[in-house]
């Protein structure tokens, strides 16, 4: 692949594009405003080993120095896990956090756009964004559904939090052409719990398929990204009856605190953590696990 002036590939993931071996990106987000010092950082390490020992290479990444970092060293990885002034930076916010050299933790919308650059086809996270509920008085829909319907990667995820307004994130993304498989299911996974009672339209049964697929989709220059929707493990889920009454209390303590905006999902979640007394942690770093594990298969399947 020829050198970007705004990315800065470790040897690793360098090598392994090089040699066409499967390489899979996770976001940075996470590390710095998803969980408590030192969980993001023991999370971060056992996800990049989980996909090395599932056959792929791990590129976490972020915005250090004004470049696209893709794949971080440990000192990369333990200043986005404690800098206090990390920016959480969406595709609106690219351009002036590269400008100025911030220090960036990319969401999904970012995380997109730097393995796309890259040439990285699968990237593994949580749950991505989506529309906010209450969305008819605020309009509050994340840049991450614009992203899945004009950058063609891969994203594997639990899928949508479950604090969103799930049936018209689906709406969206199907407005926007994107394509959501339910991994092994046919409904989708509401992020804490294994399944919502929302079907979904497509079903994939293994990593094979997802990766001819992918290749279809390239064959066809559909610049639309696919969503992988994965459920959580039963063993570690939150019954959805139990989270949804958990949820309805954070939103109130949200809007009482007058939290909105891209402060919003970081203050819910961090509620939740609060009245689900570190429950829903866990259970958010098993679904980034699970996760891994079938990102790096899709990625395997992909480059054979």
């Amino acid at each position: 692949m020829t050198h970007h002036p705004l990315l800065s590939l470790s040897k690793e993931v360098a090598q392994a594009l090089e040699n066409n071996q499967p390489v899979v990106a996770l976001e940075s987000t996470i590390i710095s405003h998803g969980m408590p010092y030192p969980k993001n950082v023991e999370m971060a390490k056992k996800t990049e080993q989980i996909i090395r020992d599932h056959g792929a290479i791990p590129a976490t990444i972020a915005i250090i120095d004004g470049q696209f970092k893709i794949g971080l060293e440990e000192e990369d990885l333990e200043r986005m896990a404690t800098a206090k002034d990390v920016r959480k930076v969406s595709r609106r916010d690219l351009a002036e956090v590269f400008a100025s050299k911030a220090l960036g933790a990319t969401t999904v919308a970012t995380t997109m756009i730097g393995a796309h650059m890259a040439g990285i086809k699968v990237f593994v996270t949580g749950g991505i964004g989506g529309v906010h509920r209450g969305y008819e008085d605020h309009m509050d829909v994340s840049a991450d559904l614009e992203e899945l319907g004009q950058t063609p990667v891969t994203v594997v995820c639990a899928g949508a939090k479950a604090i969103l307004d799930l049936p018209r994130t689906l709406e969206y993304l199907e407005t926007k052409g994107v394509p959501v498989v339910g991994y092994q299911t046919d409904y989708l996974p509401a992020f804490y719990s294994s399944r919502s009672e929302h079907k979904l339209v497509s079903r994939a049964d293994s990593p094979e398929e997802i990766a001819s697929r992918m290749k279809i989709s390239e064959a066809l220059d559909l610049q639309a990204g696919t969503l992988i929707a994965n459920p959580i493990p039963q063993e570690y889920e939150i019954p959805n009856e139990e989270i949804e009454k958990i949820i309805d209390q954070a939103i109130a303590e949200q809007d009482a605190a007058g939290v909105h905006g891209k402060d919003s999902t970081p203050f819910l979640l961090a509620k939740i953590v609060e009245l689900t007394q570190g429950r829903s942690l866990e259970t958010n770093i098993q679904l980034v696990y699970n996760n891994a594990r079938l990102g790096a298969k899709i990625a395997v399947a992909y480059q054979k």
